[in-house]
């Protein structure tokens, strides 16, 4: 049924649909969903028209309806992550609903795989279904699909990387703080050889983590040597395999720094496949991991609260729907602390 309204319009936001639009132009709701979304399988021409008809109306996904077909809240937070194999991001949606119960909100969560193509193909199939807000942990540099006119006014939040090109708030972790004081901790030590088990340079969290640990050994007087350096896509197979080639080295480092648990992982796994007479090789690792106080190697962890950074980031987009123009774009840091994990007795 279409809505009506004054001069034969759709009342704004209260009962206008993708089928109203449609109808108006004569076209199929496949083709208004296909132009919001940026897909191929339309014309220029119509696409302009979709664009200029929604712009118009002021298209909006009615709230109430929304509600009332579920029975239950009447908003919608998306919240779209890179990686539902690694720990991190189900902790950070633990804390990202907790606020959105307290608000009376509900949390649809999509997956990206790292994938900057599939990120945009995400965030627009949540814009279209009618999400209030988005938290998103940003795969790659290019965020202009992320920018308030292309996601129609739906507020959005960064949550794990800082945005680029566009104004919007983010909350982050101390990368770069917390992989210098783990990199300081073995230098106290007396380690002068550290690997760096790292993540590519294209993320933030892979640069920041980097500068911390090249920074400490600056601080040291020690050079950065490459040998002792991998930076790659947080996986256990790839770092136990990085891990292997640097204790093979004819100067094998004396501690590991893991950029991540999924790194850190890959590093008890190669230290694990050493042979008992070998020297030992002391760890350190961002972000903590489950049962690390029982492992048989001595771990130090970069910890702080992955649910922390989800509230957060959704304190921060509900903040930005109730008072739109009248804040800042903000950046919120998460702190870190090293946690020692001995060898259990």
């Amino acid at each position: 049924m279409s809505a009506g309204g004054v001069g034969g319009r759709p009342e704004p936001e209260q009962s206008l649909t993708m089928r109203d639009v449609a109808e108006r132009l004569g076209v199929s709701p496949m083709t208004v969903s296909r132009a919001l979304r940026g897909q191929g399988g339309i014309g220029d021409e119509t696409r302009r028209r979709v664009l200029a008809e929604v712009e118009a109306l002021g298209y909006r996904p009615n709230r109430l309806a929304r509600g009332l077909r579920s029975g239950g809240p009447t908003e919608l937070v998306g919240l779209v992550v890179t990686n539902l194999a690694n720990p991190f991001y189900s902790q950070l949606a633990v804390g990202v609903e907790e606020i959105c119960v307290r608000s009376g909100a509900r949390v649809m969560l999509g997956s990206t795989g790292e994938d900057p193509a599939a990120e945009r193909e995400v965030v627009a199939d949540l814009v279209e279904r009618g999400v209030d807000g988005l938290v998103v942990v940003p795969s790659g540099h290019d965020h202009a699909h992320l920018a308030p006119d292309r996601l129609r006014g739906t507020p959005v939040v960064l949550a794990a990387g800082p945005p680029v090109g566009v104004d919007v708030d983010c909350v982050l972790v101390d990368d770069f703080g917390g992989s210098r004081d783990a990199c300081r901790r073995l230098l106290a030590r007396g380690h002068r050889r550290i690997g760096f088990l790292g993540l590519p340079p294209s993320l933030w969290t892979g640069s920041e983590r980097f500068r911390g640990y090249a920074l400490a050994l600056e601080e040291a007087g020690i050079p950065v040597a490459e040998r002792y350096v991998s930076r790659h896509r947080g996986d256990t197979a790839l770092a136990e395999e990085a891990a292997l080639g640097m204790l093979a080295l004819p100067d094998p480092p004396t501690a590991l720094l893991a950029a991540n648990n999924r790194n850190t992982v890959g590093a008890l796994r190669a230290l694990r496949r050493r042979s008992p007479g070998e020297p030992p090789v002391a760890l350190a690792g961002f972000d903590d991991i489950e049962l690390a106080d029982l492992l048989n190697v001595p771990l130090t962890v970069v910890s702080y609260d992955p649910a922390e950074l989800g509230r957060a980031a959704a304190t921060l987009l509900f903040e930005r729907r109730d008072a739109p123009a009248a804040l800042q774009p903000r950046r919120v840091t998460v702190p870190t602390t090293l946690v020692d994990h001995p060898t259990p007795r």
